[in-house]
């Protein structure tokens, strides 16, 4: 392969990340609140920012949108460093990092005319164009009193989208919401990303919403990065295990054991919890209906992101 072509190839890649940061750290005093924290986020992209409380999600965030400055390490956006050419940068950006600040008193839409007019204007076709994209445009002349905090959680929304932004970054956007309210901002950052075209970077502790939303994650407890990729493969657990229905668990479990590609058997209430690849269900499946044995139930486990999340929390613990 030629230099040029090797040049063509590092380019395409630089242009399809987004979000990087390298060795990115933060101390306050003698906490390191973030430690060597390496992320690709790359356009298309929902990206998941998961860790406990107190792992350095929000410290994280407050360094990518230039509202605290790094101890180490940098934060490139679209592949520039946003310190040297913030305005040029940061106008690509929307973000809400903490519960949006409204005028309460005054309208959805007036305080978007606001706000518009405080970072360079926008014209009134795209305040009614992001209202109606957050599902507001019926609510727009209603005083922001009057609105439920999901709504004021879509309006913050409705102000990040002004700009036409390429990345929205999102700090716990479903923090405090109901059940009804979580669904609306769950679909509508499903909408954003598939009509919008906009990357989105958020972080949530609600393992069950990031699932549903969310087509990479990285995870970081106390300040590091454990773990980084495809929803899937966080999920995917080496040691999988199928759930077996027999009329004879018993019997099943003595032919079973002598399987090389069986490693462990466990009963669970009315069925056997057999660790194996999923792919050898069909071969269990064989094995005990040639014995005489009746199997009613195969089920290969699938793991959720919670159950990973927790499993990467132990080990890194243990660590």
């Amino acid at each position: 392969m030629t230099g040029e072509e090797n040049a063509t190839i590092s380019t395409e890649a630089t242009n399809d990340i987004v979000l990087r940061t390298r060795g990115l750290g933060k101390n306050y005093g003698r906490l390191r609140a973030v430690d060597g924290l390496d992320l690709d986020v790359r356009r298309g992209d929902v990206f998941g920012f998961l860790g406990p409380n107190g792992a350095g999600k929000s410290t994280t965030i407050r360094m990518i949108t230039g509202l605290i400055r790094p101890t180490a390490g940098n934060v490139e956006l679209f592949g520039r460093d946003p310190r040297r050419r913030r305005s040029e940068v940061m106008r690509k950006v929307g973000a809400i990092v903490e519960e949006p600040a409204f005028y309460r008193y005054l309208s959805g839409r007036r305080n978007l005319e606001i706000l518009a007019a405080m970072s360079g204007g926008a014209p009134r076709e795209r305040i009614d164009e992001v209202l109606d994209i957050v599902g507001l445009a019926d609510r727009a002349r209603d005083k922001v009193a009057k609105y439920s905090h999901g709504m004021r959680q879509r309006l913050g929304l409705a102000q990040a989208l002004l700009p036409r932004p390429e990345l929205i970054v999102l700090d716990e956007p479903t923090s405090g919401l109901d059940p009804q309210g979580m669904k609306e901002v769950r679909e509508l950052i499903r909408d954003l990303a598939q009509r919008e075209q906009v990357t989105v970077f958020l972080s949530s502790h609600l393992l069950h919403e990031v699932e549903q939303v969310c087509n990479r994650v990285a995870v970081i407890h106390k300040g590091k990065l454990i773990a980084a990729g495809d929803v899937a493969d966080i999920k995917r657990d080496e040691a999988e295990v199928v759930r077996i229905g027999v009329n004879d668990p018993d019997r099943a479990s003595v032919l079973l054991e002598g399987q090389p590609w069986v490693s462990a058997i466990s009963a669970d209430r009315d069925r056997l919890r057999v660790r194996m690849a999923h792919d050898r269900a069909a071969d269990a499946n064989t094995l005990l209906v040639a014995a005489g044995l009746r199997v009613w139930a195969l089920e290969p486990e699938q793991r959720s992101l919670e159950d990973a999340f927790f499993a990467l929390m132990e080990s890194s613990n243990d660590g």
